[in-house]
């Protein structure tokens, strides 16, 4: 069975852009809404009002996971209860993505509503930026908030130096899920618990960072191991997933965005690792469950925000590729969901707005009643998950591969890298699974030059780490 990208229905609001092409006058237009709708974000943070009592926040982060990954949207190649319980219970986003598809970039992105080139960290194991605040330092100082860190960090230097009290050290060694996160899940339940038995009314940010289901990596590093050319367990046969339309799909552009995965040589060997990662989601889905009924169980959820996302997503057989790097909307796109009973719409899948991983800080202290740090690039969700009409971005800029970078708007998407003369662009209405470049079609060459436009305008507006690679393709 082919598993189809879920193509929710689309809600028409303020600043959205309707079912038809966008005319380079519209596409114009879009790059100021796309400045209104963050001035206007900043400006949202506002204090509770008498007897509303700020939220308690919770941050399930997640490595590895695709936006599709989830049996609630139609996937049936994996279950998912307790993530399908949260969507049901909250607002999914369809159109979320990264920042960078690598972790170490992302997660700095996710903590700080900064662009990886901004924090200075572009690949793996490179530190924030000294003097730029996560939302942990932020919302503790600032709000007043218990600030606390469990999981995964991948970045150098100590949590406790980032503003998040670390109750659990980090585990030594492994840095794999099937064994850390039952300790992460364990840790977090305790935490929960003995919260629930205080009183002081001080507000807590919790994160929850789990590992799963980046253990796909460490099968891939042996798969002859696992797998020859068929399949260990014949009985599996019948259960193995489908392979992706675009499975063969090599469209034209960047060199760096068109070399494949090659130590599977058969289908069946592709379809088992896919099998694989699905089961491996499973065991994140479990994990989750057992956080979120703690949450229950304590009578904190009715005033915890729940956010839940991944850093990045998997390649999982799409364009031939595994693990991450790649600008596609395998490794690019990845789930969102939060849930606020009483405050955040419930059972909505908002399939209109451009949402990124920048946007988290701003969420956050939206709901914290604190404007946010000066310069982040993000919006505050609140408007959207409140039902209430707000002009929204219609350009977003991913970045890859250090030198790479993305321009997304609501039908295109630009694929670029530093100075290369070859580009990708795709028409994501007409071809969702990216399987053909429209770059070098008549109408392609103005399309190219108003994303590069939007590009030049957002890249002009960061403050690059020192060190770091420069805006514009420059080493």
């Amino acid at each position: 069975m082919t598993l189809r990208r879920p193509r929710g229905r689309r809600r028409q609001v303020q600043g959205q852009a309707g079912g038809g092409g966008i005319s380079r006058r519209g596409f114009l237009q879009a790059g100021s809404a796309t400045l209104a709708g963050l001035a206007l974000a900043r400006a949202a943070a506002v204090e509770p009002g008498p007897g509303v009592r700020r939220p308690n926040l919770l941050l399930i982060m997640v490595d590895q996971m695709n936006l599709d990954a989830m049996s609630g949207l139609g996937n049936p190649h994996v279950r998912t209860p307790h993530l399908d319980r949260l969507a049901a219970r909250g607002t999914l986003f369809l159109e979320s993505h990264s920042t960078n598809p690598v972790c170490s970039p992302a997660r700095s992105s996710l903590l700080t509503g900064r662009m990886p080139t901004e924090t200075g960290v572009t690949q793996n194991d490179i530190a924030i930026r000294a003097g730029m605040p996560t939302f942990g330092e932020w919302l503790r100082d600032r709000a007043g908030y218990e600030t606390v860190y469990c999981g995964k960090w991948h970045l150098p230097g100590s949590i406790f130096m980032r503003g998040f009290a670390g109750f659990r050290p980090l585990p030594g060694g492994g840095g794999q899920g099937a064994v850390d996160d039952g300790w992460v899940t364990r840790s977090c339940e305790t935490y929960l618990r003995r919260r629930a038995g205080e009183s002081d009314g001080r507000p807590f940010a919790l994160v929850a960072s789990y590992l799963q289901p980046h253990d796909i990596c460490y099968w891939m590093i042996h798969p002859e191991t696992l797998v020859s050319t068929t399949v260990p367990f014949p009985r599996l046969s019948g259960e193995l997933p489908a392979l992706p339309p675009n499975h063969r799909s090599r469209p034209e552009g960047p060199e760096r965005a068109r070399t494949p995965y090659t130590r599977f040589g058969t289908d069946e060997q592709w379809r088992y690792y896919l099998y694989c990662y699905y089961r491996m989601v499973e065991m994140l889905d479990h994990d989750v469950g057992r956080l979120l009924e703690a949450l229950a169980d304590t009578g904190l959820e009715e005033n915890t925000l729940v956010l839940f996302t991944s850093d990045h997503g998997e390649g999982a057989g799409r364009h031939g590729n595994v693990q991450k790097w790649h600008p596609y909307d395998e490794s690019m796109k990845v789930p969102l969901i939060c849930a606020l009973p009483g405050r955040v719409r419930a059972g909505i899948r908002d399939t209109g707005h451009l949402v990124s991983g920048l946007d988290v800080m701003s969420t956050f202290c939206d709901y914290a009643g604190v404007a946010p740090p000066p310069n982040v690039r993000g919006l505050s969700l609140r408007p959207l998950l409140e039902d209430r009409p707000t002009p929204w971005r219609q350009a977003l800029v991913c970045e890859w591969q250090r030198l790479g970078r993305i321009v997304r708007t609501p039908q295109y998407k630009l694929v670029t890298y530093g100075e290369e003369q070859a580009v990708q662009l795709f028409d994501l209405r007409a071809d969702p699974w990216e399987t053909a470049s429209v770059a070098d079609t008549p109408a392609g060459a103005a399309l190219v030059a108003e994303h590069r436009r939007v590009l030049r305008e957002w890249e002009a507006g960061l403050d690059p780490c020192p060190g770091a690679p420069g805006v514009g393709g420059r080493e």
